[in-house]
């Protein structure tokens, strides 16, 4: 786990452009192929054999039962944090600091393949999955784009997981774990509040997620690095 966290400061050489092309398609684009078939896949599963899961209606309506003027306003703002505009222009400035601070492009690029990976495989499953989004009272006006799996809570675990992985290079214990705490916990706020508002059920808040975890990890992996040499010459050192 170390070494994969670790990968791009332990082997810090330069790839070939041939070398970028064939990562990027073998161990990122294929395997994302991947992922949006299993996403499609458990999409059509709970639309049609497990009926829309009429179990989950019950904890939309939980939520909606529960709303509050101060809650309405809290995961108002909280669901920004999984905005298309914000997303996009977080990751664009985590991408122009990650170069700054490493002049590695093949790093820097990281944080947005894993959100591009994450809104290619949401925007086309949500196109042909074609899930209603749930029968309660919503807050939010509906985008075109159907109900699976949630873009908000994807984007949101895509950029949020991405800069969890960076805080490990924080050296200052309190400070890096402080911050890998809030990025990892800011996701699933998402995710709640996306139930709150009435805009996504269960169901789709997890297949985000799931979205978003394994784009991080396909994106943050994508390139081969010989991380075990470079902690081997580490200890030499």
């Amino acid at each position: 786990m170390h070494t994969f966290v670790h990968r791009y400061e332990l082997d810090e050489s330069r790839p070939s452009g041939r070398q970028f092309g064939r990562d990027l398609a073998l161990r990122a684009l294929l395997p994302a192929a991947a992922l949006w078939c299993l996403i499609v896949g458990l999409g059509f599963l709970i639309v049609e054999p497990l009926g829309d899961l009429p179990a989950g209606d019950g904890i939309e309506g939980w939520f909606a039962e529960r709303r509050t003027p101060v809650m309405n306003t809290v995961t108002e703002w909280v669901g920004h944090l999984g905005m298309t505009e914000f997303v996009i222009g977080a990751t664009a400035l985590t991408v122009i600091l990650v170069w700054w601070r490493t002049r590695q492009w093949w790093f820097a690029v990281v944080p947005a393949l894993a959100v591009s990976l994450q809104a290619l495989i949401f925007l086309t499953s949500s196109l042909v999955v074609g899930r209603e989004r749930p029968d309660v009272e919503k807050l939010d006006d509906a985008p075109p784009t159907s109900s699976f799996p949630s873009g908000h809570t994807g984007a949101s675990a895509a950029l949020w997981f991405t800069l969890a992985m960076l805080a490990q290079r924080i050296e200052n214990r309190a400070l890096r774990v402080t911050l890998t705490t809030v990025c990892l916990v800011i996701p699933f706020a998402v995710g709640t509040s996306r139930l709150y508002r009435g805009m996504h059920g269960p169901a789709d808040v997890t297949a985000g997620l799931l979205n978003g975890a394994v784009c991080v990890v396909l994106a943050w992996g994508y390139l081969r690095r010989d991380a075990r040499h470079g902690a081997a010459a580490a200890r030499t050192d």
